[in-house]
C-alpha cells in the first residue's frame, strides 16, 4: 500500500509534465467479477465530420474519465483525447480507431471511436467485428450521407444492433425530422424518435423524453447539471403525436407490445423500454435520439439509452469456426460468454499498434479468462506466446502508466490488470501476430473467429525514400504499416523497379507518406506508378542474321534464318518460340541457345524500352561452323536476329485494358458516362436496380489514375468502382508518340538523333518517331 501511495503521489506531481512520467503501478483486481449485465461494448460510427470524436469527448467527461474537454481541431493546442496522433489533431479528422473504457451508473462501457472517412473504412470494419452494439451518428444538416450508407452496410454484415444519434442540432439549417425520413427511405430502417429537441439552431434549450414524458435541461458551464421538468405547453401536442408514432413503430416489430396496442392498452414506461430493448437487439427497430455534443446537450440521455437498449455480451451470439484436419468441412462453435474460467480462453486480435517497447495488440475476449503470465496459442501459426503484460487502455489518470509511442503519436494511458474475462476488450504487449489472428488456451483446438471483411484497394501509387540512405527506415515503416492495416498493400514491381503501395484512396496513401516522415524521419516521394506497356509487331517480318566474332584462336559463329510473327490479340502477353529447322544446319543442341537469346532480347523493346510480347519467333534455317560455333554464339545470333526483325518491323505499343464496373445513384449517370468517355473508355453494358445503376466499361489502365477521387467528387461520395485486368490492345497513335518522346528524353537520346531520309543499315537500335523526324538513329 505504501508503494502504491508513493506511486500515486509521484503521478500527481508529474501530471503537468507527462513526458517524464514513468510509473510502474498495477491495479489489483477485486475478487468480485463484474457481471455481463453491467458491460457494454459499443462503437461510434458515422460519416466524416458528423461529430463522433466530440461526442466521445463529452461521454468521457460526463463519466469522469477526463477532467476537462477540448476541441477536436486542437485550437487550444491540446485537441481531443481520442485523437492521439499529431496528424489527427492537425487535420481535425480521425485516422485510427481509438479504444477506451469508462463507467456510467455502475456499468462498464468499452468505447471505440472510429474514423468517418471512406479511406479508413477498415478501421470501422474491424471495430464493428468485435463490438456488441453501436451508435450511428448523423449530422442534423447533412442527414444520411454516403459514408453513413457504408457504415450501415457494415453493421448489417456483422448484425450489430445500433442506436441513432442526430447530432449538431445547434447548426444553421438543422432538420432532425428530415434526417429521420432519410433513415426510413435511404436505409430502410424501422425507426422513430425516442426524444425530440426543444428548439433548434441557436434556440436549442433541451430535449423532450418521449418514453418518460418529461423535458430534460442541461445547465452549468459544461452541461453537467441535469434538471427535469414537465413538457412545455407549446410542445405537448407534438410530443403526444411522436410518442404514439414511437409506440406504433415498436409494436410493428414486437409481439408483446403489438398485442397491447391491438387491445388499446396504454403501455407503461417499463413496458415501452423493454419492447424497445427487445426490438433493438433483434435489429428490427432503431431508436433515434437527438442532441448537440458541441453544446453539451443530449449526451447523458444517450448514455442512459446505451445501458437500456443496447445488448450486453450475453445477448449476442458469437461463433468460432472449428477447422477439422480430417475433413474440409468447418463447423461453427458457439462461444460461451460466461465470465469465469470454466471454458478455455478464446480471443481475437483485431487491431495492432507499434510502440517503442514492442507491438500493442488489441484483443476482444470471447470466452474464458486470460491471466497475466499465462501462455496462449496463436491458432494461425501454432506458436505459444506468454502474456507478459495485460492492460486496459485509457484508465483513470490517478493510476496511469504512460505507453511511450513513436514520434508524432501522443502517449496513450493504460491501466495494468491481472485478468480479463469474456466480454472484455484489452491490449497485450510484445505479442507477435497479425490483425485477425485468434488466440486460444489450447494447442489442440483448431478454432478461429470469423474473419474480418477486408475491402480491395482502389488506388496505387509509386513511392520511394527521398534519400537513398533511408532505405532501412523506409522498409521498417512499410513493414509496420502493412501489419497494422490490411487495406494498405505493398509490392515491388520487378519490371519498372518501383515500390508500389495500394490503398483505399489518395488521402489514405498520403497519410502513410506523412507518417513515414514524422515517425521514421524518412521523407518520401510519391508519384503515378508506371504502367506495364508492351511492344509487338503488326505483321510477319523475316530475319537473316549472322553473328561473327574473330579475336585470335577459336572465335564465335552462328547464323539464324526465320520469321517473326505476331500472335492473336488474346495472346498479346505471350512470347512463343518455334523450331522448324530440318537437317543439321543449326545443330539441335544449339536451338535452346537461340531461344534463350530471343527471350533475352524481348526484355527491352526499341520504341520505349518495355518488354516485347505477342510474338512468335520461328527458326527455319541457319548455319554453323565446326570450330567456332558454340552456345554463346547462337545466344548472340538469337539476340541479333530479334533486334534486326524489330528494326524492320512495324512495331506498336500495347497498353493494358481494365474491365471497370461502376456503381452510382441514377441521378449521376450522365456525369459518370461523360467521365468514362474522357478517359477513352468503351462502355460494354449497363443495368440498374433500387435507384442505382451499374456501368460496365473497358478503360486503359494509363487513364485510370486518379479516377477514384474524380468519381467520389462527381457523385457526392456515393459512387464506387472496381476494376480488374482484361487484356492488352494497341494504344492510340497520339499516346504512342507521347510515350516514345518521353522515353527518348529520359534516356538522353534526343541530342544524338540524326535525321535521315532513307532507312539506314541496321547499326544499333532505331525507332520510327514522327515527332522528331522520318527516321531516327539512336547511337
Amino acid at each position: 500500500m505504501r508503494l502504491l501511495a508513493a506511486a500515486r503521489t509521484l503521478s500527481r506531481s508529474n501530471l503537468a509534465k507527462p513526458a517524464n512520467v514513468v510509473v510502474s503501478s498495477c491495479r489489483t483486481c477485486s475478487s468480485a467479477i463484474i457481471p455481463n449485465e453491467r458491460i457494454r461494448n459499443i462503437g461510434i460510427s458515422a460519416h466524416i465530420d458528423s461529430g463522433k470524436t466530440t461526442l466521445t469527448e463529452r461521454v468521457l467527461y460526463y463519466t469522469g474519465r477526463i477532467a476537462e474537454m477540448h476541441e477536436v481541431r486542437g485550437k487550444d493546442g491540446v485537441g481531443a483525447v481520442m485523437d492521439s496522433m499529431e496528424l489527427e489533431r492537425q487535420r481535425g479528422i480521425t485516422i485510427q480507431s481509438a479504444a477506451t473504457y469508462t463507467i456510467w451508473k455502475q456499468h462498464n462501457i468499452n468505447i471505440i471511436d472510429t474514423p468517418g472517412h471512406v479511406d479508413f473504412t477498415i478501421e470501422v470494419e474491424r471495430s464493428l467485428r468485435v463490438l456488441d452494439g453501436a451508435i450511428l451518428v448523423l449530422c442534423a444538416v447533412g442527414g444520411v450521407q454516403c459514408q453513413t450508407m457504408t457504415v450501415n452496410r457494415q453493421m448489417k454484415r456483422y448484425s450489430v444492433p445500433h442506436l441513432t444519434f442526430i447530432n449538431k442540432l445547434d447548426r444553421t439549417g438543422a432538420n432532425p425530422y428530415r434526417a429521420l425520413q432519410q433513415l426510413r427511405t435511404k436505409l430502410n430502417h424501422n425507426t422513430a424518435f425516442v426524444n425530440i429537441p426543444i428548439g433548434l439552431e441557436g434556440n436549442l434549450r433541451g430535449i423532450v423524453d418521449l418514453v418518460a414524458e418529461r423535458s430534460i435541461y442541461f445547465d452549468g458551464p459544461c452541461g453537467q447539471d441535469i434538471s427535469f421538468d414537465e413538457i412545455p405547453a407549446e410542445m405537448r401536442t407534438e410530443a403526444a403525436e411522436r410518442r404514439q408514432e414511437l409506440v406504433e413503430c415498436v409494436a410493428n416489430a414486437d409481439e408483446t407490445l403489438g398485442e397491447m396496442f391491438l387491445e388499446e392498452r396504454v403501455p407503461t414506461v417499463d413496458d415501452l423500454k423493454a419492447a424497445i430493448r427487445r426490438t433493438t437487439i433483434q435489429r428490427s427497430f432503431s431508436p433515434v435520439l437527438v442532441g448537440s455534443a458541441l453544446k453539451n446537450k443530449g449526451v447523458q440521455p444517450l448514455l442512459d439509452a446505451v445501458l437500456e437498449y443496447l445488448p450486453n455480451p450475453c445477448e449476442v451470439n458469437n461463433y468460432a469456426i472449428l477447422n477439422e484436419e480430417e475433413s474440409s468441412n468447418s463447423n461453427k462453435v458457439l462461444m460461451d460468454p460466461t465470465r469465469d474460467a470454466t471454458k478455455p480462453y478464446v480471443g481475437l486480435a483485431f487491431k495492432l499498434e507499434a510502440g517503442r517497447f514492442g507491438q500493442l495488440t488489441y484483443v476482444r475476449v470471447y470466452q474464458g479468462c486470460l491471466k497475466k503470465g499465462e501462455y496462449i496459442y496463436n491458432t494461425r501459426t501454432g506458436k505459444r506466446v506468454r502474456v507478459q503484460r495485460l492492460v486496459r487502455l485509457h484508465a483513470d489518470q490517478m493510476e496511469h502508466v504512460m505507453l511511450t509511442m513513436p514520434l508524432g503519436v501522443s502517449p496513450v494511458y493504460s491501466q495494468d490488470v491481472e485478468e480479463v474475462y469474456a466480454g472484455d476488450i484489452c491490449a497485450l504487449f510484445g505479442i507477435d501476430c497479425a490483425s485477425g489472428d485468434t488466440f486460444t488456451a489450447r494447442t489442440s483446438s483448431n478454432l478461429s473467429m470469423e474473419s474480418i471483411h477486408v475491402p480491395d484497394p482502389v488506388i496505387s501509387m509509386a513511392i520511394k525514400p527521398s534519400n537513398k540512405n533511408d532505405t532501412d527506415k523506409f522498409s521498417k515503416g512499410i513493414s509496420r504499416f502493412t501489419r497494422e492495416d490490411p487495406t494498405f498493400r505493398v509490392y515491388f514491381d520487378t519490371e519498372s523497379k518501383e515500390t508500389i503501395i495500394s490503398g483505399m484512396g489518395e488521402l489514405h496513401l498520403e497519410i502513410y507518406s506523412q507518417r513515414m516522415e514524422r515517425e521514421y524521419n524518412c521523407p518520401c516521394v510519391m508519384g503515378k506508378p508506371k504502367v506495364a506497356f508492351r511492344e509487338t509487331v503488326t505483321s510477319p517480318v523475316p530475319f537473316d542474321f549472322t553473328h561473327k566474332k574473330q579475336s585470335g584462336g577459336s572465335g564465335q559463329y552462328g547464323k539464324v534464318v526465320g520469321v517473326l510473327e505476331p500472335l492473336d490479340p488474346e495472346s498479346y502477353t505471350k512470347v512463343e518460340f518455334e523450331d522448324r529447322t530440318i537437317g543439321t544446319n543449326v545443330p539441335k543442341q544449339f536451338v535452346p541457345a537461340v531461344e534463350k537469346g530471343f527471350r533475352e532480347a524481348c526484355e527491352k523493346g526499341p520504341l520505349t524500352g518495355h518488354k516485347i510480347s505477342g510474338i512468335r519467333f520461328v527458326l527455319e534455317d541457319g548455319a554453323n561452323h565446326m570450330v567456332d560455333s558454340n552456345e554463346i554464339s547462337f545466344i548472340r545470333a538469337g539476340e541479333g536476329a530479334m533486334k534486326q526483325a524489330m528494326e524492320n518491323a512495324n512495331a506498336v505499343i500495347l497498353e493494358p485494358i481494365m474491365s471497370v464496373e461502376i456503381v452510382a445513384p441514377n441521378e449521376f449517370q450522365g456525369t459518370v458516362i461523360a467521365g468514362v468517355n474522357r478517359r477513352h473508355g468503351v462502355i460494354t453494358g449497363q443495368d440498374g436496380a433500387e435507384g442505382y445503376f451499374t456501368l460496365y466499361a473497358d478503360i486503359p489502365l494509363n487513364d485510370m489514375f486518379g479516377y477514384s477521387t474524380e468519381l467520389r467528387s462527381c457523385t457526392e461520395g456515393k459512387g464506387e468502382y472496381t476494376m480488374e485486368y482484361s487484356r492488352y490492345q494497341p494504344c492510340l497513335p497520339s499516346v504512342q508518340e507521347e510515350l516514345i518522346n518521353k522515353y527518348l528524353e529520359a534516356t538522353g537520346c534526343c541530342s544524338s538523333v540524326e535525321s535521315t531520309t532513307t532507312p539506314p543499315p541496321h547499326v544499333g537500335d532505331w525507332a520510327l518517331n514522327p515527332g522528331l523526324c522520318d527516321y531516327a538513329v539512336l547511337h
